[in-house]
């Protein structure tokens, strides 16, 4: 296991340190990436693409995940496999509610497990939540930043044109209604990774969580457009840094 690159991220145990982004998009981690010192890509398979670099002096990758459940699973159980401990999602999200605007941070405080992964991984009654401790952390980090953000439900869906489009569906009025009843509890946002990111990361037992911005208004669908004068992703990124900075320095701490 040591000395074998896993099968489909490509990088084997000792290339990376303990902490790793998650962004979706394999363009994604160039932008993540630039924020680290040193930082040079090691591996590039399929949607997994991977750089490494450090962060105050620690050790650090981002390795894409690609779209949806499935995928995600597999880039968080090769890490794991090479010893990573702590993944922290980095990304987009779609407000479902008035209460959260586009260009709003959202650290999910569970997710609504509307896809088929998670119940690979633990029983459907299991919740899907972040680990509370790196939950706090960046929080923490937001509020000293003076960063404005929503720690609400987020639901995690299998499909996003049954979303977007449900009355295609043979099984329409059923999709809506679902969607109704998690808005009706609370849910403020979606996103297609998240359970899988909570669910997976329980069982194995490592630490996970999200920080996502909303790249819509509510239900608006349209996300960010190409002449946007503002980086939404940018503005996540370089807030997700500073929290796996905070989490860094926490963990160093904890060891004295």
């Amino acid at each position: 296991m040591d000395n074998k690159k896993m099968m489909h991220i490509g990088i084997k145990k000792g290339e990376v340190g303990k902490y790793v982004f998650l962004p979706g998009s394999p363009e994604r981690t160039e932008k993540i990436a630039k924020y680290f010192d040193n930082a040079k890509e090691i591996a590039f398979n399929r949607e997994y693409r991977t750089f490494i670099g450090t962060l105050d002096g620690e050790l650090v990758a981002v390795t894409s995940t690609g779209i949806g459940g499935p995928s995600a699973a597999i880039a968080i159980e090769e890490l794991s496999a090479i010893g990573v401990d702590t993944m922290i999602r980095i990304g987009t999200c779609a407000s479902m509610s008035p209460k959260v605007k586009k260009g709003d941070i959202v650290v999910p405080s569970g997710a609504v497990k509307m896809e088929g992964t998670s119940s690979h991984y633990l029983p459907v009654e299991f919740p899907a939540v972040p680990n509370f401790e790196i939950l706090k952390i960046l929080t923490n980090s937001l509020d000293s930043q003076k960063i404005k953000y929503h720690t609400d439900v987020s639901i995690t869906k299998d499909s996003f044109y049954s979303q977007t489009n449900p009355e295609r569906s043979p099984v329409s009025n059923t999709l809506i209604r679902k969607w109704d009843e998690y808005i009706r509890g609370g849910a403020t946002t979606t996103s297609m990774e998240c359970s899988i990111l909570f669910a997976v990361g329980a069982a194995l037992g490592i630490r996970t969580a999200s920080m996502l911005v909303s790249a819509t208004n509510a239900k608006s669908f349209e996300g960010q457009e190409p002449g946007d004068s503002y980086d939404l992703e940018d503005y996540v990124i370089r807030a997700g840094i500073e929290g796996m900075r905070q989490i860094i320095k926490s963990d160093k701490n904890s060891k004295f």
